[in-house]
């Protein structure tokens, strides 16, 4: 049997492996398409391997190909993908938060946790007001470090967690305001425990700041959250922080 094993000491099959490789590595492309060619260079696998593999997904609908020689994600993959935000999505009652935060503050809200061990953008609600954040796309993963529900719930985990997650994640400067010394981060983490909230000011994207608790008692591992124009964000965190505190105790 074609296996080999992880460092886990679990076997994998390489075959599966390679192909979710390719699988991952097409959806990556920003162009119209990419060449098995390109394929193999990129992901150091046999040409010959890669041929195989990329037929079996043509045909299973997985990848298609466009243009002669290049191949694009195919139609069945968003049964995927519908399938994934299905799952994805926070619990009723959850989601009704994010609601009734966007409703009373007039602006985006959204719930965040734990998945997997990723900080996971699990459900969203657009705000009132004329003008607001755009959403965070459902599922967004990445820069937890640049957003308040990121600092928030890596502040109530373990140190060793933390760490860990530190360790796979690196704290890309995103803006001129962007946290990237992994030491003041920590110090961040901390200060943002105590206080109870986090926040941030335009360290995710100019002109925008972000503010999140932590739904029910801490150390949760949900956390409710908004985003809003910087300059009404400070003119009104006090009044956000009271608002979302009292719907995340509910």
């Amino acid at each position: 049997m074609d296996t080999n094993y992880t460092r886990s000491g679990k076997p994998r099959v390489q075959t599966a492996a390679r192909t979710v490789q390719i699988l991952k590595h097409v959806a990556r492309q920003r162009g119209p398409g990419i060449s098995a060619k390109q394929i193999s260079d990129d992901l150091s696998i046999p040409r010959q391997v890669v041929y195989h593999l990329i037929h079996t997904l043509v045909e299973t609908d997985m990848l298609r190909k466009i243009g002669g020689s290049s191949y694009a994600l195919g139609f069945g993959v968003a049964s995927i993908a519908d399938g994934f935000k299905r799952q994805l999505a926070a619990p009723g009652m959850m989601a009704e938060l994010a609601e009734q935060a966007a409703k009373i503050t007039g602006e985006t809200a959204y719930i965040v946790g734990w998945i997997d061990g990723e900080i996971v953008v699990m459900a969203t609600a657009t705000g009132t007001a004329p003008i607001r954040a755009g959403e965070i796309a459902q599922g967004t993963t990445g820069d937890a470090h640049a957003r308040a529900s990121g600092k928030m719930l890596l502040s109530m985990v373990h140190p060793s967690e933390r760490d860990q997650y530190l360790s796979k994640h690196e704290l890309r400067k995103r803006t001129q305001n962007t946290i990237i010394d992994v030491e003041v981060f920590k110090g961040e983490l901390a200060q943002t425990r105590e206080r109870g909230f986090a926040f941030e000011n335009e360290e995710y994207a100019p002109g925008l700041s972000c503010l999140a608790v932590p739904i029910g008692k801490m150390p949760s591992q949900m956390v409710l959250g908004l985003s809003a124009p910087s300059e009404r964000f400070n003119d009104n965190l006090d009044r956000y922080v009271d608002r979302l505190k009292d719907i995340a105790k509910r």
